[in-house]
């Protein structure tokens, strides 16, 4: 856990309700953070990345954290682990280099099917002792080609939680091979996602005429080409960095929602199929199956959620797309939204879709925003699970926010399974209670 305390004296007043959902005013907080650090990313990226392994340069501690957080897996070799920096080491009793790479060293020779290694720093350099990029340029030189090595910061000094896999995905962009000259163009659908509903959105922009790559992709040799005949297309909000990468490399971000929900799911499509001029006819019956199953599912879990009002703790940067979802498909109302970091221009088609009125807040002070919570009194708070506990001890209904990036949520089939996320802990508050 990262807590950044800072102690202030005056109250700041509860958040002014806008006229206007596009141009809502947002409470910047500035004060204790309760959120997972960026290492958290691993759990999902590794899953996805399946010729890639992450090794996590840190403490015991870190170590411990990656091993609650995935589980212990009996059965199987996880692709990631950890380079333990102890005492010997901060000390400089010990070359850390030299331990760094004969860990590297024995790694590669006991799992040759390695193509690519992240070396991810859990703290900065300056207190692990350890310039992980050029130790990661070396490591590179000593066994390329078989393997690239790359690194970023896993920080909960620097990043928060899913800025993990921001910081990951922007380290593998240099690595992208640039496309062709005269290239056509080609769709880029960027942001982990589970193979399952990747499977789902390659059929559906197949089914369009849309040609579609991914990243990240599944192995290191089917990394996608990027130039400036790619549209690029967000599936996560918390992409800033590799976002600016591609840009940087040519791309042209699309604008779109995000997909989730049946809506989000649709227009995040459309801005694909608009870029790429499919006809209405193409579109509408390439998505008219997918659609409706998502709007049955969606129906009865309505049933449960309309009317009901939910307050977010800022914790993944899914937070308003999620308030998007919950507000226009389930009748849910919403009390605040908050998210750790609010950027404005991959947001704008969200917040734009917000009910007038929507109460935003951007960073936290975390015990200012368990005052507003307490006073709202919510049916639901979305929250990290170290307040979860204490929440539900006081007699509110929470739903762990780490369960909504850990679980597939994207895309028309998956709606249904999003929107019971939400309904589940009302329905055990309820069997409680009765």
């Amino acid at each position: 856990m990262n807590a950044n305390a800072v102690t202030r004296a005056v109250r700041i007043p509860p958040i002014v309700p806008a006229a206007s959902c596009s141009d809502l005013p947002v409470l910047r907080e500035r004060g204790q953070r309760e959120v997972f650090c960026g290492l958290t990313g691993i759990i999902w990226l590794h899953r996805k990345m399946q010729d890639a392994f992450f090794l996590v340069v840190g403490s015991r501690t870190c170590a411990h954290l990656i091993q609650s957080a995935a589980g212990v897996m009996i059965f199987a070799e996880p692709r990631f682990a950890t380079a333990i920096i102890d005492e010997r080491d901060l000390a400089g009793l010990a070359d850390v280099h030299e331990e760094l790479d004969r860990v590297v060293t024995r790694l590669l020779e006991r799992r040759p099917d390695i193509r690519t290694l992240f070396l991810v720093g859990s703290c900065p350099s300056e207190v692990i002792k350890l310039d992980l990029s050029r130790a990661a340029e070396r490591l590179t030189q000593e066994f390329a080609p078989r393997v690239r090595v790359l690194n970023y910061s896993g920080s909960g000094i620097e990043t928060t939680f899913t800025q993990g896999e921001d910081a990951c995905l922007a380290a593998l962009v240099p690595t992208l091979p640039a496309e062709a000259s005269g290239a056509t163009p080609t769709l880029l659908v960027v942001g982990t996602l589970a193979d399952v509903v990747e499977d789902q959105f390659a059929r559906l922009f197949a089914a369009m005429g849309v040609p579609v790559r991914f990243f990240p992709p599944r192995l290191s040799r089917s990394l996608p080409t990027v130039g400036p005949n790619t549209r690029l297309l967000l599936a996560q909000p918390f992409l800033a960095d590799t976002a600016r990468a591609l840009e940087e490399r040519g791309a042209t971000r699309l604008a779109a929602p995000f997909p989730l929900g049946a809506e989000g799911t649709t227009l995040w499509l459309r801005a694909a199929a608009d870029a790429f001029r499919v006809d209405a006819t193409t579109f509408e019956r390439a998505i008219e199956g997918p659609r409706a199953r998502a709007a049955t599912s969606l129906a009865r879990q309505r049933l449960m959620l309309a009317g009901k009002s939910i307050f977010f703790f800022p914790d993944s940067q899914l937070e308003i797309p999620l308030a998007r979802f919950l507000s226009r498909e389930l009748g849910m109302r919403l009390v605040e939204v908050g998210t750790p970091y609010l950027h404005r221009q991959h947001l704008a088609d969200e917040l734009a879709l917000l009910p007038a009125g929507t109460s935003l807040s951007e960073g936290q002070d975390v015990e200012r925003q368990l005052d507003r919570c307490r006073a709202a009194h919510p049916d639901l708070v979305v929250c990290g699970l170290g307040l979860a506990n204490p929440l539900e001890a006081e007699g509110m209904t929470t739903k762990w926010a780490i369960e909504l990036v850990f679980t597939p949520i994207q895309g028309y089939d998956q709606a249904g399974d999003l929107a019971a996320l939400f309904t589940r802990p009302l329905d055990r508050r309820q069997r409680l209670v009765a």
